[in-house]
């Protein structure tokens, strides 16, 4: 299975949207260098597919990606069929390992209380990066 990183985004700050970026740099067992959410963890990275997104953007919501406050923008890869310890290669050298699926929301996003749903919770994934490197936006993901 195979498809392409359409936004990869950052912020400097946990709980807030994500800006998106052309391209990074991703460290082995850490996350997206500048982020956040990067850290000696087991969350390092978190991926939303655009296809959940554009659930959103059904209901009415004005959402783009980097919104739901994920790392990366999938579209073409039905994350949430991924297991926990599936492998994933991204771009040319980057390959990161499933570690969790959803999270609890703690506190109710903007999103959430417009529409009283919101996807991430449910819909996004999490990886630790086994193997980093440069990450662009339009790369390929693949399950391996």
């Amino acid at each position: 299975m195979t498809g392409r990183i359409v936004s990869i985004n950052i912020s400097n700050k946990k709980g807030v949207k994500k800006t998106p970026v052309r391209e990074v740099n991703i460290l082995t067992d850490y996350g997206i260098e500048g982020d956040a959410h990067s850290g000696k963890w087991h969350r390092q990275v978190s991926l939303l597919a655009l296809e959940s997104i554009k659930k959103m953007k059904a209901l009415g919501v004005n959402v783009s990606p980097g919104d739901f406050a994920e790392n990366i923008t999938t579209e073409g890869i039905d994350l949430l069929t991924l297991p926990v310890g599936t492998k994933l290669a991204m771009g040319e050298n980057v390959e990161a390992e499933v570690s969790q699926i959803g999270k609890e929301c703690h506190t109710r996003c903007a999103i959430y209380e417009q529409t009283g749903d919101c996807v991430m919770p449910k819909e996004g994934i999490f990886v630790r990066i086994l193997r980093g490197g440069r990450l662009k936006q339009g790369d390929s993901i693949k399950v391996l």
